[in-house]
């Protein structure tokens, strides 16, 4: 039984939260030298070896070997959304775009999981809901304009779409993980093993296996632990700390803010007044759909 300390719970959070900020400088230093799977590859290899000492330091490791069939079925099919699926679409998206767009863009998940939640867990959809939902797309328009103010002049579509698409996936994985009841920590060790098999089936495949630069390979090593690996235990340890879980929950709005100074001062672009106010408006709407219809209950 973890005795309740808001202290260490902000501790933990904040600890999360700064490595949460940081990860988008990692994504685009490592993307410079490396291909999209080859920094899933690395990342996701160094995140599966920091949950394995994790598990095994909780002397855990044995419960890893005795999954149902049913949980290893859930494990394939939880791998291949995250971190497959996602971390492909959400690093090509970073590729593409500039890294104070990708990221705001890619935080709009809980409005999908909102959209996602009605066909798949039978949630009602409030009209508050789709207050939030305006005011969301709203900021990922005015993000994708990139510091223009002409609204048909969107640069790089296909990277807006894909980082739209990550946060569809995220959301999905999110709800399909909510049915698996099994300890977090094993459970996304197994994903991981799995999520390892395919990228590294699909490096194979493609040749990706090949000539894989040096100079990516530290930034790449820093998302696997920072991005996937370390972070999620640290805010796991933040919730399980906290008095009242929406007092840390809160923190994490402000992560793709602290994340904007970071991108200004270690990639040098420019902020643009569209980007603080395209995710000034992304979370708003979040905030309008987790309390308006907290309210209207």
């Amino acid at each position: 039984m973890v005795l309740k300390n808001n202290k260490i719970a902000f501790l933990y959070a904040g600890m999360a939260m700064l490595c949460w900020s940081t990860v988008a400088v990692a994504f685009k230093r490592a993307l410079e030298s490396l291909s999209v799977a080859q920094l899933l590859l690395i990342a996701n290899y160094v995140a599966l070896l920091a949950l394995i000492i994790q598990v095994a330091i909780r002397g855990k490791i044995s419960v890893c070997f005795h999954q149902t069939r049913r949980q290893l079925l859930s494990s394939m099919l939880l791998g291949l959304l995250n971190p497959f699926v996602y971390y492909l679409i959400l690093f090509k998206a970073y590729y593409l775009l500039p890294a104070q767009v990708a990221q705001p863009i890619n935080f709009i998940w809980p409005i999908m999981l909102m959209l996602l939640s009605v066909p798949l867990l039978g949630q009602k959809l409030h009209v508050v809901s789709l207050i939030a939902l305006l005011v969301s797309f709203s900021g990922v328009l005015i993000l994708s304009l990139q510091g223009r103010i002409d609204i048909f002049a969107i640069e790089e579509p296909v990277g807006v779409m894909l980082a739209l698409s990550s946060s569809i996936i995220w959301a999905l994985y999110w709800i399909f993980n909510l049915k698996d009841k099994r300890d977090d920590q094993i459970k996304l060790l197994v994903n991981f093993f799995f999520s390892s098999v395919y990228i590294t089936a699909w490096c194979l495949l493609t040749g990706e296996l090949r000539g894989i630069p040096c100079s990516g390979i530290l930034p790449a090593v820093y998302s696997g632990l920072f991005e996937m690996g370390i972070t999620f235990v640290l805010w796991m340890k933040a919730l399980q700390y906290a008095t009242t879980t929406a007092k840390v929950s809160n923190l994490i709005y402000i992560t793709p803010f602290v994340s904007l100074i970071f991108i200004h001062l270690f990639l040098h672009e420019k902020i643009y007044l569209t980007s603080v106010t395209g995710l000034m408006l992304i979370i708003t709407g979040i905030f309008i759909q987790q309390y308006g219809v907290k309210e209207k209950k």
